[in-house]
C-alpha cells in the first residue's frame, strides 16, 4: 500500500518521466550474487536443455529472441548490424553476439556468470570471428559514452536486476545517439500464472502489480536466484526517464508448427495469451 509520503503531489511532468520504484526486499547487490551463483553453477544443465535451440553449439551462433522462436535474421528488429558496433547485455553463452559477429557487426558481449562467458568462448572456438566477452553486471557498464550504435539484449539481465531502471540509464549512456536498444523479456503478464505449460498456468495466482521479487533459497536460507517483475507501464517509463523513444512491443504470437516447451512456455498456453514481450526503441539524434 502507497504511503503518505508516495501520495505526495508532483508535476505532470515529473509523473510522466520518474522510474517506477524499486519494490521488495532484494537489493543490487544480492541480486547480483544470486545470479552469478546460479547461473554459474545451472549453466551445464541450461545448455544440455536450451544449448541446441539457441545456436550455442551451431557455427557462427544464432540470434533467437525469445522461447517462440522469433529469430533477428527473419525480425530485422536491430535494423542494419554490418559495420555496426553492438553491445549484448546479459549474453549468456553469447550466440546471439556470435551471430551479430558473423553477420559483419563489430559485437561485444557482457554477462554476469563465468561459467556462461566460458561456455561462449569454447563453441567460439569454431567461429571464424571471436567476440570479446566481458563478466560485469549490467548495471555498471564497463564503457565509455557512446560507444555502441546498438544495444540488444535476448532475455539477459532486464529480469534479474533489482535497477532495471538504471540499467536503461546505463544503455542510454553507452549507446550512441539516434542508436536502438531492443530487449526481451517475459512478458509481464506471465507473472500472474504458475509456472506450468499446461491447465494449471491459465489460473491466476499473483496480482500482476505486485512487484516483490521471485526468490529461491538454499537451505541456509541464502537466495541463490532471483527475479524481479515489472509492469508494461513500469518498462515504458523506464525507458522514457532514460531518454529512449519507444518504437514498439513486439507480443510474439506462438506458432503453428513450434511445438517445443521451455519451462512455462508451451504451445498449450501459447495459444492463450503472450509470453514475450519485446521492447523497441532508440535514443534520438
Amino acid at each position: 500500500m502507497p504511503t503518505d509520503d508516495d501520495r505526495e503531489s508532483t508535476t505532470a511532468q515529473e509523473t510522466s518521466v520518474r522510474p517506477p520504484r524499486i519494490l521488495g526486499d532484494v537489493d543490487s547487490a544480492t541480486s547480483d550474487r544470486a545470479s552469478r551463483w546460479w547461473w554459474d553453477h545451472d549453466a551445464e544443465n541450461y545448455h544440455d536443455e536450451h544449448g541446441a535451440f539457441l545456436g550455442t553449439y551451431t557455427g557462427g551462433g544464432d540470434f533467437v529472441w525469445c522461447p517462440e522462436g522469433v529469430r533477428e535474421s527473419e525480425a530485422g528488429l536491430l535494423g542494419e548490424i554490418e559495420g555496426r558496433t553492438i553491445l549484448e547485455i546479459g549474453c549468456g553463452s553469447a550466440p546471439c553476439a556470435r551471430w551479430l559477429a558473423a553477420h559483419g557487426a563489430h559485437a561485444v558481449g557482457v554477462d554476469l556468470s563465468r561459467r556462461m562467458l566460458g561456455i561462449g568462448l569454447d563453441a567460439m572456438d569454431a567461429d571464424e570471428v571471436r567476440v570479446p566477452l566481458i563478466q560485469a553486471t549490467a548495471e555498471t557498464l564497463p564503457f565509455a559514452d557512446e560507444s555502441f550504435d546498438t544495444v540488444c539484449s535476448a532475455f539477459g539481465a532486464i529480469p534479474f536486476v533489482a535497477d532495471s531502471a538504471g540499467v536503461m540509464a546505463e544503455v542510454a549512456r553507452v549507446l550512441k545517439p539516434g542508436g536502438r536498444w531492443v530487449f526481451a523479456v517475459n512478458h509481464p503478464m506471465r507473472w500472474m500464472f504458475l509456472d506450468d505449460p499446461g491447465p494449471e498456468g491459465l489460473t491466476v495466482r499473483i496480482p500482476y502489480f505486485n512487484r516483490t521479487p521471485y526468490t529461491e533459497t538454499d537451505p541456509n536460507g541464502q537466495i541463490t536466484y532471483v527475479e524481479h517483475h515489472r509492469t508494461i507501464g513500469d518498462r515504458v517509463r523506464e525507458l522514457r526517464a532514460a531518454g529512449f523513444v519507444l518504437d514498439d512491443i513486439v507480443e510474439p504470437e506462438w506458432p503453428d508448427d513450434h511445438d517445443r516447451e521451455w519451462g512455462q512456455w508451451s504451445p498449450f498456453r501459447g495459444r492463450y495469451f503472450p509470453g514475450t514481450a519485446i521492447f523497441c526503441s532508440h535514443k534520438p539524434e
